[in-house]
């Protein structure tokens, strides 16, 4: 069965997500649609961008990824159906692929699927359903749209090296309020190497140990892991905490090796 995935804005109150998901099963009426979340802050490309890179290899090969963050039309934004590692992405070239992706796409080409005047509002509706309907059918990349080679490039964070010290930030807050940084795994023991470590963040708060899962430490103990996404996660089991340590986005944490 071919798979759409939704990664939205569209919150869950207004006509605005209905109106796209009943516009698929217009063309498609046998496709299977699978909310990833539609409930990303307004606008906000990195904390898609983040949500979408560590779900999308979830799914089956060939599965259709549409984006719908800050889609609404204007003369310079081109809309984009990419393929990357077997799978098919729509969105606004505004940033988002540059994020997700590490290393250069397999496919992109520039949709030019004719918009229809009635919905220049919300082509999300519009063109991106059919892009997405037509790849979730089976149909080529070539047939709805020109090829290009360049998409608009964002920066993610990067964490810092000096010394015998990471320097990173908190780049997402989970439902649970985990805090998660921009240190990956991989980043992580490239330079730990074996050594004892000590993790500072906000209010002179620290840890010296590093988790496999949740409930290794007691209720309300702080902890810090690498999580599903293989970023250094804070947490407190069964706790907040991003509210309860004072950690928000952008704030700094510090890795200090022996």
């Amino acid at each position: 069965m071919a798979i759409i995935t939704l990664t939205t804005d569209l919150g869950d109150k207004d006509i605005y997500q209905a109106a796209l998901k009943g516009s698929i099963l217009k063309l498609l009426p046998t496709v299977n649609i699978v909310d990833i979340t539609n409930n990303v802050a307004a606008f906000n490309v990195q904390q898609a961008a983040f949500i979408l890179k560590n779900s999308f290899h979830y799914f089956p090969d060939h599965t259709v990824h549409l984006i719908g963050i800050d889609t609404v039309y204007n003369t310079y934004t081109r809309y984009l159906a990419v393929k990357y590692n077997n799978h098919y992405f729509v969105g606004a070239d505004n940033g988002i692929f540059s994020l997700m992706f590490n290393n250069e796409p397999e496919e992109i080409v520039e949709i030019n699927i004719m918009q229809d005047l009635k919905f220049l509002h919300f082509p999300l509706a519009d063109i991106f359903v059919k892009a997405a309907c037509h790849l979730a059918s089976g149909g080529s990349l070539e047939d709805i749209g020109l090829p290009v080679s360049n998409i608009e490039n964002k920066m993610n964070l990067q964490p810092v090296i000096e010394k015998n010290i990471i320097k990173g930030v908190v780049i997402y807050i989970d439902s649970f309020q985990n805090v998660i940084t921009n240190i990956t795994k991989e980043f992580f023991n490239s330079v730990q190497q074996g050594r004892r470590f000590v993790l500072y963040f906000k209010r002179n708060e620290t840890i010296n140990h590093l988790s496999w899962h949740y409930n290794e430490v007691p209720e309300g103990e702080k902890l810090c892991l690498f999580g599903i996404s293989d970023h250094l996660e804070i947490a407190i089991n069964k706790g907040n905490a991003s509210g309860l340590l004072g950690l928000n986005l952008g704030d700094s944490v510090i890795i200090d090796f022996e």
